[in-house]
Order: structure tokens, then sequence, then C-alpha cells
């Protein structure tokens, strides 16, 4: 535990149980975001975080609005309130953040789902043992946060000693992708049956690629309108708006200074934005983005 996590504990240990009475769920969030923090741990950073916020917060509200409405309870009583609402917004979305976390990470599992379970099948095919092969696909960075959970039950194994099939159950608790968390039960229920694992991944994989390539095809569609408005929009607007204003400038010489600082702010500034947004939107969006 960090000095930050010391102090935190020793100024609000007493507040800690009743937070975590109001977000039960932060300990499994904790979990499945992969953060290394106790549900005591984080809320008590929260805590100090957001209160060492509101100390720097209040002073300097209360100089803006000192100098806007020049009275000292007016100003007082505004920034200490701002401050407040500021730093418990603050804290609400520290405690949050973890939920965040989860869902990215089961956002980036599903995206590499597909590959990863039909490379652990043509592993297992091999007739090597469970772990082995667990601990041969956990070595292969490319399927990232998929890796991260096998890598996860391998140090169970190795580490702390713990036999395959109760970490897979730690491991089915612990992924914040359902998809993923349905497939450590596969695997756990097949184990002990004895049955062959390569066949259900197999399935399991085949059928998470035809879903996979639905996303892709629904997303070439999507994609389609996504362009069209862009080029409608802000390309082809651009451009009428351009020949638009040389039009009004042309027509009057009072404006021109202007027309030409719009048309700067257009051409330079606001299409390069856009353009930037519109391919990071297109980027987030398409399937297989986390790979």
């Amino acid at each position: 535990m960090s000095f930050y996590s010391r102090l935190a504990f020793k100024l609000f240990g007493n507040y800690i149980s009743f937070f975590l009475d109001i977000f039960p769920e932060l300990k499994k969030d904790l979990k499945k975001a992969g953060l290394k923090f106790s549900s005591q741990e984080y809320i008590a950073i929260a805590i100090l975080t957001s209160f060492l916020l509101f100390i720097v917060e209040m002073p300097i509200f209360s100089i803006i609005y000192g100098i806007l409405s020049k009275g000292f309870l007016f100003s007082f009583l505004f920034s200490f309130t701002t401050s407040l609402i500021i730093a418990i917004f603050f804290f609400y979305l520290f405690v949050q953040y973890p939920k965040f976390i989860s869902r990215e990470r089961a956002r980036k599992i599903d995206e590499s789902l597909p590959f990863g379970i039909l490379h652990l099948a043509t592993i297992l095919k091999s007739k090597i043992p469970l772990h082995r092969a667990l601990e041969i696909l956990s070595k292969i960075k490319i399927y990232k946060e998929f890796t991260k959970d096998v890598q996860g039950i391998i140090r169970d194994i190795k580490f702390f000693g713990i036999d395959i099939a109760t970490a897979l159950e730690r491991a089915a608790e612990r992924t914040p992708s359902k998809k993923l968390s349905e497939i450590w039960w596969g695997i756990l229920s097949n184990f002990r049956a004895g049955s062959d694992i390569s066949v259900y991944l197999r399935q399991k994989g085949s059928d998470l690629m035809n879903e996979y390539r639905k996303k892709i095809y629904e997303f070439s569609h999507t994609l389609s309108v996504y362009i069209e408005i862009y080029l409608t929009a802000i390309i082809i607007g651009s451009i009428f708006f351009v020949i638009l204003t040389a039009i009004f400038s042309a027509i009057g010489t009072s404006v021109q200074q202007d027309i030409i600082t719009l048309q700067f702010i257009l051409i330079f500034i606001f299409i390069p934005t856009v353009s930037i947004a519109f391919i990071y939107f297109v980027k987030r969006s398409q399937p297989g983005a986390g790979i």
C-alpha cells in the first residue's frame, strides 16, 4: 500500500463502510477492470482525492466570485457550493471509473475472442494438456485483453498452486466479458466430463466468427451512410460556403476581412478537426478495433 493510500485510510477510514454500502458493486468492478486495489483502499483514495480537489477549488472560486460580486458572503457561499458540487461529481466519476474500464476491457476481449478461441482450439487439437495449451496461448500478445485473462489463469496455476478447474472458475468470475465467461465455464464443464475440449472450442469459435462476419457486413453498410453524410455535410457544404462567402466578399468590401477569417477557420481548423473526429469515430466503431 502506497503512502497516499495509507494517508487516505488514516484520515477517512471511518467513512469507508458507509460508501461501500452505497457502491456494493465496486469490489466486482475493480476485479473485472484489473485494477490492483481493494474496494476499501479505492474508496479511501477517492475520498481523499475529492477532498484535496475541494481544498484547491475553494480559494480559486472565492477569488473569481469575489472579483465578480465584490461581496464576501456571496462569494464564499457560491464558491463553497460550486466546489462541493464539483468534488461530489468527481468522487462519483472516480468510483464509476472501474466500471468504465471493465466495459472497455469487455469490448476489446469480445473483439479478439473469435480468433483467440479458434487459436486455442487448434493448439488443443494436438492433444496437449489444457494448462499447457493455455500457457502457450498466454505468450501470444496479439489478442491483448484476452491474452491477459489467459495469463491470469496461468498465474493462478503456477504462482498460487491452484488447480486448473479452480483457476478456470476464478477466470470466469473475474473476466468482464460475458461471452468469455461462458466459454470458461464451458471449458470447465468439458474438462470435468473428460470431453474433447477442442471440439467444443471449434464450435464456439465458429459461432463467434459468424457473428463477427455479420458485424463486418453491417458495419460496411453503416460506413457507406457515414461517408455520404461526411461528404455531403462537411466537404460539399464547406465548398458551397467558401463559394458563397467569396460572392458576398465581391459584393461588399466592408466585410471582406471577416469573411477571410471565417474561410481560414473553416479550411484550416474546422474541416481538419471534423475529419480527425470522423476517422476516430470510424476506427472505434469498426469490429476488431481492439485487436
